[in-house]
């Protein structure tokens, strides 16, 4: 387990406030990327000439990368120090922003936001699994809260500065905000944050102390990798090539066998990268499959809402980021109140009501139609944050509250890798059902084929062609095709939504009350306990998508 700075007889160490500091910075970091992509994609699809599966791409190059490799960065911590390799991935992430902000072609931004990947997960794991190690469980709550408020922060400002860069300056810019904050990040965990590093287990019969934490695999990782990408792929491809494409079909099976392998071979390790252990404990199960599916939802939704913002209603960059505002305020002040409704209701019911409030907002949602202008989307948009900020909290503390101590790194590495490859599915599978929509529902009737073949590869190119063509009837079809496509993915969403609910309603476990002692972690005879209520899990203050709720107790 790790060296907690706050054991001993000395007490809590005075710099872990500042530390606290630290991390702040580095979660801002990410916050912002997690929505400046999401407005700049209508632009950059423009600008490049991107049709519909390379604007996929863009936005699911990072979310790849970041799920095949946080399990890695996570035992990396556990291993070689966490300070150490948070700031390595901040260098990561500013490196690959530096190649974005002077990228010049779709393989070059995809390039980029792959390496930002990379960084990212680096950070985001280490950071929260610091946390057990700074803060004694009194002082977790409040710490946890300050980390949630700035990883929240990020998410409302990312689309609001990154339209106004997109209207002053070049696309590119949209990654430049990401190099002072890397930088600061940096500075902030060279300077302020102390290292934890892993103690070694007993020797076992005088041999050499028995490490702590898994080595990383490099084939286990490679799996990782290979079997997601390939996912994503078929899933991106599908559409344009048809299910039947023999493409489609290799890389489909490629990822059935690489992910069949992984999970084979990790079952076989003796102190396996992906713990499948942890997903017998039901707590950390179906909590962690109620975040997953979150993110398969909130990743489509922001995938689909700011073309339509900017290209069927005709908002500007910044225009669309303040348009994005009622959801982020709808999930801030939801999150900030979900800890004392969870203390009144328990967690189950907050995150079975959560999920049910969602998909109505989705469902709700589907019934838009190209004359309903800004206010019912806003309407809409407000509850789908109310839904998730109640459910994502609980849910994420809940998964966390059932992991082992020692096990935080990896433990949470798990979880935002599933959440991540949820995020990622959501983007492939709903953004490849609004490009087959869209697709089928474009009138092109009278034009050349090529022209033809080319509007129909997102609304983007469709409005452009239509402008420069003077084709009044092209744009206005353009509009019908895409919302009717928007509004299939959000029925798909409110369905997701519902089926969550309904699943999580039936298998999570109630948590026991605030004080209530809790079971060691089941077959580790001695093992530190998990925690379960308020004061062990740290479920605290603000949530958001890039969040997590540590919930770990650090008990030596």
């Amino acid at each position: 387990m790790v060296t907690p700075m706050n054991s001993g007889a000395a007490g809590p160490d005075p710099r872990r406030w500042w530390a606290l500091g630290a991390l702040v910075a580095s979660m801002l970091t990410l916050g912002f990327d997690t929505t400046i992509l999401n407005v700049a994609l209508p632009t950059m699809a423009e600008r490049l000439g991107a049709d519909t599966g390379q604007q996929q791409w863009m936005a699911d190059a990072y979310v790849v990368v970041f799920a095949a490799l946080m399990l890695p960065a996570g035992l990396l911590g556990d291993r070689f120090g966490r300070r150490r390799m948070l700031i390595a991935g901040l260098g990561v992430f500013f490196a690959g922003s530096l190649l974005g902000t002077l990228a010049q072609d779709v393989g070059a931004v995809i390039a980029a936001r792959t390496v930002m990947g990379v960084g990212a997960a680096l950070v985001t794991p280490l950071a929260l699994s610091v946390l057990p190690s700074l803060f004694t469980p009194g002082e977790r709550t409040k710490a946890v809260g300050i980390v949630s408020a700035g990883s929240t922060l990020g998410l409302p400002l990312g689309p609001i500065i990154g339209g106004w860069l997109l209207d002053h300056f070049w696309w590119g810019s949209v990654f430049l905000i990401n190099l002072p904050m890397a930088a600061i990040g940096i500075a902030a965990c060279v300077f302020l944050l102390p290292e934890t590093l892993p103690r070694s287990r007993p020797r076992s019969n005088g041999g050499t102390p028995i490490p702590a934490s898994p080595a990383v695999d490099t084939v286990s990782t490679a799996l990782t990798a290979g079997g997601l990408g390939a996912l994503i792929y078929a899933i991106i491809e599908a559409p344009a090539r048809g299910w039947g494409d023999p493409l489609v079909l290799v890389t489909g099976a490629a990822a059935v066998v690489l992910i069949t392998a992984l999970v084979l071979r990790e079952r076989r390790a003796a102190r396996p990268m992906l713990d499948m252990s942890l997903l017998a404990q039901r707590g950390f199960l179906f909590n962690t499959l109620a975040a997953t599916l979150l993110m398969f939802v909130l990743s489509g939704l922001l995938f689909v809402l700011p073309q339509y913002l900017q290209a069927v209603l005709g908002h500007d960059a910044l225009g669309t980021g303040v348009r994005l505002l009622p959801m982020m305020g709808g999930l801030i002040i939801a999150a900030r109140a979900a800890q004392p409704v969870v203390a009144r209701f328990g967690a189950r019911a907050v995150v079975s009501a959560g999920l049910v409030v969602l998909a109505f907002a989705a469902l709700l949602g589907s019934r838009t139609t190209t004359g309903s202008g800004y206010g019912f989307t806003a309407l809409w948009l407000s509850i789908v944050g109310f839904g998730f900020g109640f459910s994502i909290v609980p849910a994420m503390s809940g998964a966390l509250g059932a992991l082992p101590a020692d096990r935080a790194g990896s433990g949470s590495g798990l979880l935002m890798t599933l959440r991540q490859v949820g995020g990622a599915i959501g983007i492939a599978l709903l953004g490849s059902l609004l490009a087959s929509a869209f697709r089928d529902r474009l009138d092109v009737t009278g034009l050349p084929a090529p022209a033809a073949r080319t509007a129909g590869e997102s609304v983007v190119a469709a409005q452009v062609i239509a402008g420069k063509a003077h084709l009044g009837d092209l744009a206005a079809s353009a509009d019908a095709a895409y919302v009717h496509g928007m509004d299939l993915v959000l029925l798909v969403c409110g369905i997701a939504a519902l089926v969550s609910a309904l699943l999580a309603a039936a298998f999570l476990p109630t948590a026991p009350h605030p004080g209530e002692p809790t079971a060691p972690d089941p077959g580790k005879p001695g093992a530190p306990q998990t925690g379960a209520g308020p004061d062990a899990t740290g479920a605290a203050g603000p949530g958001s998508p890039g969040l997590v709720t540590p919930g770990t107790d650090a008990r030596q």
